[in-house]
């Protein structure tokens, strides 16, 4: 009787552990796996994980012997350890996508969509302080695109409107979380100089240094920066109305060390490589001007291709010519982290270590590759540890541009 006890106790942990131990792989693979996926035409779709995964069509069918139609869609079924149903994915046959791979510095000019407003201050009148900005509902990170009917495009736009504006009530439409709204704003004298003034500061442009990551021939886009623009004072992205992507290079470094990212201080030289069309979350894209040789293209590797490993960084750290950089990538998991950073990458060239300290400011949008494949390009570096830094994958920036020239064409037409 004891026995049969000891025997249905050691069943029944033995159970638990390996429900436990289930349960566990379950929510790793949740939180790691996409819902869907891309394959290139005539590719095998399968999945690195450190867990088994084993692949195949809902009726048992081979994978590889299916996907094979551009714009055909499939649901696979996936089992942990070749036998554990988890879960169906789908997954979307692409024609092979190949872009010329750059990792040269170019410059940025943008100009926003009206102004953008950093700051508020209170104005000292001869009744005391009044901050008409806050009392009006105006915020920092607020776009004023124009005042009584009269586009604005600059600080001293406002600044002559307010001054000359007799104290009457003026109307300001701005653009919050990309919504126009409007605000009654009321000029007050200030009692420093005796003229109108209604306490905001704004920003009407912005400049720096970037990596170009590649441009696309099927598109004519070219991406850089691998982040988005934003700025400095309020750390939003701009809205950009107008800007150039134009040609650089590289003066000098400022080595990054522990608590201090380094930078890469550049200077423009002047020749045009593309209007910019769109500033987004995962950098700056511009309908390419003049031509860039669709020469040494470079496929772009889907994200269930890219390996913990061994990769090469392409980045310019003097003048104008990129080189390669040995490197380790480990993927990330954004359901867990959010944002856009997908891999993190380490510099493990001890050349790039000696003249940068790792990854610093301006490197931004440097290609990554691996295995003959683009699979991504550098947007931050990590403050405490400067040889260190997050990617974003190749692909999410091809679909980006690929979109952002559809719609182009689109209003075009």
């Amino acid at each position: 009787m004891k026995v049969a006890k000891r025997i249905v106790k050691t069943v029944f942990f033995v159970n638990l552990l390996f429900s436990s131990a289930v349960f566990i792989v379950m929510i790793v693979l949740n939180i790691s796996l996409s819902k869907s996926y891309k394959v290139g035409k005539g590719e095998t779709f399968t999945l690195k994980s450190i867990i088994p995964i084993d692949v195949s069509l809902q009726n048992g069918e081979a994978v590889d012997t299916a996907i094979d139609t551009p714009g055909e869609n499939y649901d696979v079924a996936l089992k942990i350890f070749g036998f554990i149903p988890y879960k169906t994915v789908n997954v979307e046959v692409v024609d092979k996508s190949y872009v010329s791979v750059l990792g040269q510095p170019f410059g940025m000019r943008v100009y926003t969509d009206g102004v953008l407003v950093v700051d508020i201050s209170e104005i000292r009148t001869e009744k005391g302080r009044v901050n008409v900005a806050e009392k009006s509902d105006i915020k920092i990170g607020d776009y004023i695109v124009s005042v009584d009917g009269k586009k604005i495009a600059s600080n001293e736009d406002i600044a002559d409107i307010v001054k000359n504006s007799g104290g009457k009530k003026l109307q300001f439409v701005l653009k919050r979380n990309k919504k126009k709204i409007t605000k009654t704003v009321e000029p007050i004298i200030s009692k420093m100089d005796g003229e109108y003034h209604v306490g905001i500061w704004v920003k009407d442009s912005s400049a720096g240094i970037g990596t170009l990551t590649f441009y696309s021939p099927t598109c004519g886009m070219v991406s850089g920066l691998g982040h988005g623009l934003t700025d400095s004072d309020t750390g939003n992205l701009l809205t950009v109305y107008s800007g150039q992507m134009v040609s650089a290079q590289i003066v000098n470094v400022k080595k990054g060390e522990k608590g201090k990212p380094g930078e890469l201080g550049g200077s423009f030289t002047g020749e045009v490589i593309a209007d910019i069309s769109k500033n987004t979350v995962n950098g700056v894209y511009g309908k390419i001007q003049g031509e860039i040789p669709a020469a040494n293209l470079t496929q772009i590797a889907m994200r269930q291709e890219i390996e913990d490993g061994d990769a090469q960084i392409l980045c310019t750290v003097s003048g104008d010519t990129p080189r390669l950089y040995s490197c380790k990538v480990r993927r990330r998991d954004t359901t867990i982290f959010g944002g856009e950073e997908n891999l993190v990458v380490t510099v493990t060239d001890e050349k790039l270590l000696e003249a940068t300290g790792g990854i610093v400011q301006g490197m931004s949008g440097s290609p990554i590759l691996q295995n003959g494949k683009l699979i991504g390009a550098v947007t931050h570096v990590l403050v405490d540890d400067p040889t260190t830094g997050y990617a974003v994958y190749a692909e999410t920036l091809l679909s980006a541009a690929v979109e952002i020239s559809e719609n182009k064409l689109k209003a075009a037409g």
